[in-house]
């Protein structure tokens, strides 16, 4: 069977879309046209959706492009190879698209492969609820693209959590696809930020509540509805990261007036100081195995990013441009984080995110303008969500690492606080 083999070998564009913005580093390459055509009785609204939805998501892969040509055939036939060659079409997508039961969805699919002159996929679909039809969009494109052989994009099916400032002393915690289609606000009331995923599974997560003058981190089980509080401060808490095995905490607490980085193990229920400085430590990120935290300290008196063996007392400096250098994020041995530019290349006001390494030399610079902020690592370290903000608006950022290209998703409504999926 022959199919598709991916290549991807250059100058710089900007594509504007109502509801995606793409800044890209645009290459040469041979990468295959999809056409996707949908068939439905009763679900044309869902259905056009659906086959955005899809759209958007394998050309955010970066495997494939998109095509549209006027040639439509039933669900039950097969395309003419010639014809789908001819215009250029090397993977044909024919989506059956039905209303189910009340407020469901299915979907069928047929994927023929154009070279390989066979239909090389049929899968069904179905979802209860059609508000979720991102994350059936989601599994589809995920599906075709590990059917050739493309490196993975599963985090497109997994939950971003977000705390958005509604009003002054109120923030509520939402749940959403990548990009902010879905939403669902699973608490509510008061001052609640600082959401972060509890395990890979993400059926928890941690958040700081706001409660009785006190800042109190608590843990939410998403689907039970369970809500246990693990530790409280009169100062600031913030749970930063989780270990690998989920056991362990990396907090910024601090209960005698200055914030330091404290690793808190869940089964035991103590914690242990990392950092003594009489300044600011905080945002901790586990790194090497969970063997040591990057952080955020202001030390040199100015934000900047250092690392600690959680057993050690010696703190190295990792970040040697700029004096405004923030919100770390760790994935094994790579660490992203916001830096304040103050070159005029940028403005007066300009933060960006750049990429290093904890083991050699490496830097990569991940934007290239306005405010970018809280990077956030894919559970694959392939893809880093951010915040963006432009014109007094937030917008979730998506960078795909190996493809330099980055994507913004506005919100509608409120200011993001902080994210992680």
């Amino acid at each position: 069977m022959r199919k598709i083999l991916f290549i991807v070998l250059l100058p710089i564009v900007v594509i504007c879309a109502k509801d995606v913005s793409m800044e890209i580093v645009k290459k040469k390459n041979n990468i295959p046209n999809v056409y996707i055509n949908t068939i439905t009785k009763d679900a044309a609204t869902i259905s056009e959706h659906i086959k955005k939805m899809v759209q958007r998501d394998l050309l955010i892969s970066s495997h494939f492009l998109n095509k549209e040509i006027d040639y439509k055939v039933e669900f039950e036939n097969s395309p003419n190879y010639t014809t789908l060659e001819k215009k250029g079409v090397q993977l044909y997508l024919n989506l059956k698209i039905n209303k189910k039961d009340k407020n469901g969805i299915s979907v069928n699919m047929k994927l023929f492969d154009t070279n390989a002159q066979e239909l090389v996929a049929s899968n069904s679909f179905q979802i209860k609820n059609e508000a979720k039809y991102p994350f059936l969009s989601h599994k589809i494109a995920i599906l075709i693209n590990k059917l050739y052989n493309a490196p993975p994009i599963d985090w497109m099916d997994r939950y971003i959590i977000f705390a958005k400032y509604n009003k002054a002393k109120n923030a509520s915690i939402v749940i959403s696809d990548y990009t902010l289609t879905y939403q669902k606000t699973i608490v509510a009331g008061g001052l609640n930020i600082f959401p972060k995923w509890a395990n890979k599974y993400q059926s928890s997560f941690y958040y700081t509540k706001f409660f009785d003058n006190k800042l109190v981190l608590m843990k939410k089980n998403i689907y039970t509805g369970e809500n246990t509080k693990i530790v409280s401060s009169n100062g600031m808490l913030v749970c930063s990261d989780v270990s690998k095995d989920g056991n362990k905490l990396a907090l910024t607490m601090a209960p005698n007036g200055q914030p330091d980085v404290y690793v808190y193990n869940i089964k035991t229920k103590k914690r242990k100081r990392v950092t003594f400085y009489s300044g600011i430590d905080v945002g901790a990120g586990f790194v090497e195995d969970d063997t040591k935290v990057v952080f955020v300290s202001n030390r040199l008196r100015h934000p900047n990013i250092f690392s600690k063996k959680i057993q050690g007392s010696a703190v190295k400096r990792l970040v040697y441009h700029s004096k405004n250098n923030s919100a770390v994020t760790t994935y094994k041995n790579y660490i992203a984080y916001s830096s304040k530019e103050t070159s005029k290349e940028f403005g007066n006001y300009s933060f960006n995110i750049y990429l290093i390494s904890t083991t050699n030399s490496f830097i990569s610079r991940l934007t290239a303008k306005g405010v970018n902020q809280f990077p956030r690592f894919s559970i694959d370290g392939e893809t880093l969500l951010f915040i963006k903000k432009r014109a007094g608006k937030s917008y979730l950022g998506i960078s795909r690492l190996n493809y330099n290209k980055s994507y913004t998703f506005p919100l509608k409504s409120g200011k993001l606080q902080s994210i992680d999926w």
